[in-house]
């Protein structure tokens, strides 16, 4: 829950203020930026990346979420670059494009405290390249501009956007037709990886994270809640000091699980030692945690290894060289001195002796990639081997009764079955034909020939078919 793009709103408000050379550098900037549009245009229409801007309304808000989507494309839109601005270099994409014929998983995006969805326009641009469609709101409340310490904490707010929009897309008929609806996942950076990981299941603990800030002080998202300064309307504002133990416990603490999301990557996430760990070890989905910086390096406030450990099916890798900011867009020539000179705190742009934030931006976009890909292989294997098991028992007529009613186990399948629903099994009795012919002694198999052992199979060779019919008919025996 680190503090990422205030600085930008901050800037926002120092125009009125420029000296003649500033407006000069500015002009030169805005200038530059002109032309950078028409050298990204051949780069939009090659990456073939769509993006629209939608307005979602919002029950729990009483407003409409600005929403912004990335898909895959047929090139046919206008060239756009989002995300650019006084500090941040933008992302180029084909607005309005029709959207490319196919089915799509679909990838929901969380941003940061105090950051936009904008600002995650890089990384969604390589998962549409990839396939999916990519979709985020600008959370009210912890967005750019619009940022206060009362409201950082609402992660109740963050997820119930998410699943808002999930509702709205997977309805609106010209977006349902083209995302698969069994494959949704969801991506969280910082505060968003708070989100990501109520909408898994995880369930946030007020005592724990009020102990955090008490014995933490220095963390960026404690020091946000001492107070000072917010942002309302993209002035900003002052504030008081903020206490924690004062958030509704029961909204706080309350599951926000969402069933739709079928798997989740967390980069840095917020409130890593906030989360109740019975629920965190209850999550059923696959997760991919990542983690900015190298061993020993890595804020206490986002260090995920351990929920790593905790959750049953999870991943873990960390970014060496790399600091919380490095998620955040490329930014732009003389961005870091002239956040320094504005009165900036954070090292947004500051890159020292490190890598590059380009090159960090490849490595996150292989792993984030991947751990997607990764995770729909693990769905679809769960899918084909169900539906295989159900299928092979469907055919076997003396399994028809209890398979009918989801009451079906066999040795064989007695592990399968339980991971799908299935308890105990009451086997359907169907007696041979009289009219059936039994072979002649002479045409049935010997024992010998029928009994080959395993061991003693040639490679290549298929082990003997095995009769069922004695098996035990219930699960767990």
């Amino acid at each position: 829950m680190i503090e990422v793009e205030k600085a930008v709103s901050s800037i926002e408000g120092q125009s009125s203020f420029l000296k003649p050379n500033e407006v000069l550098m500015r002009l030169t900037t805005a200038f530059t930026a002109f032309f950078s549009v028409f050298i990204a245009t051949a780069c939009v229409f090659a990456s073939e990346v769509g993006l629209q801007d939608i307005r979602v309304f919002s029950i729990e808000r009483g407003s409409a979420l600005a929403v912004t989507i990335w898909y895959p494309s047929k090139g046919d839109g206008e060239p756009a670059l989002v995300g650019e601005n006084r500090i941040f270099e933008g992302t180029p994409a084909s607005k309005n494009a029709s959207i490319r014929t196919g089915r799509f998983p679909l990838v929901m995006l969380s941003h940061g405290s105090g950051s936009r969805v904008e600002g995650m326009a890089w990384i969604a641009r390589v998962l549409a390249e990839a396939g999916f469609i990519v979709a985020g709101p600008n959370h009210p409340g912890t967005t750019s501009g619009d940022s206060t310490p009362a409201a950082t904490p609402k992660i109740w707010e963050r997820t119930e956007d998410i699943s808002t929009i999930i509702t709205a897309l997977v309805s609106d008929a010209r977006w349902q037709a083209s995302i698969n609806k069994d494959r949704i996942g969801l991506l969280g950076f910082s505060l968003g990886g708070s989100t990501a990981m109520e909408l898994a299941g995880a369930r946030a603990d007020l005592d724990a994270y009020a102990r955090y800030c008490d014995d933490y002080p220095a963390m960026m998202d404690c020091r946000w809640f001492e107070g000072g300064r917010g942002f309302v309307n993209n002035k900003q504002v002052t504030v008081e000091k903020f206490d924690l133990r004062s958030i509704d416990r029961g909204r706080f603490e309350q599951s926000n699980r969402d069933p739709r999301i079928a798997s989740a990557v967390l980069v840095d996430p917020g409130l890593a030692t906030a989360f109740s760990p019975e629920s965190v070890k209850s999550i059923d989905i696959p997760l991919t945690f990542i983690n900015l910086g190298s061993i020993g390096k890595i804020p206490v406030a986002v260090l995920s290894d351990r929920l790593a450990k905790q959750v049953p099916n999870a991943a873990y890798a960390q970014v060496d060289d790399s600091d919380h900011f490095s998620f955040l867009p490329i930014c732009k020539q003389g961005a870091a001195n002239f956040l320094k000179s504005v009165g900036d705190p954070d090292p947004i742009c500051e890159q020292g002796a490190r890598r590059s934030r380009a090159d960090i931006h490849e490595e996150l976009a292989i792993l984030i990639r991947q751990a997607f890909e990764r995770h729909a292989a693990q769905l679809d294997a769960k899918a084909w081997s169900s539906a295989l098991l159900e299928g092979h028992l469907r055919d076997q007529a003396r399994y028809s009764g209890c398979v009918a009613s989801k009451q079906c186990s066999d040795r064989r399948f007695r592990h399968a079955l339980q991971a799908s629903g299935a308890t105990s099994c009451r086997r359907s009795r169907r007696r041979p034909s009289r009219h059936r012919q039994r072979p002649r002694r002479s045409e049935q198999p010997s024992r010998q020939q029928s009994s080959q052992p395993m061991d003693r199979l040639k490679p290549g060779a298929s082990p003997p078919a095995r009769d069922f019919r004695g098996s035990s008919c219930r699960a767990g025996r």
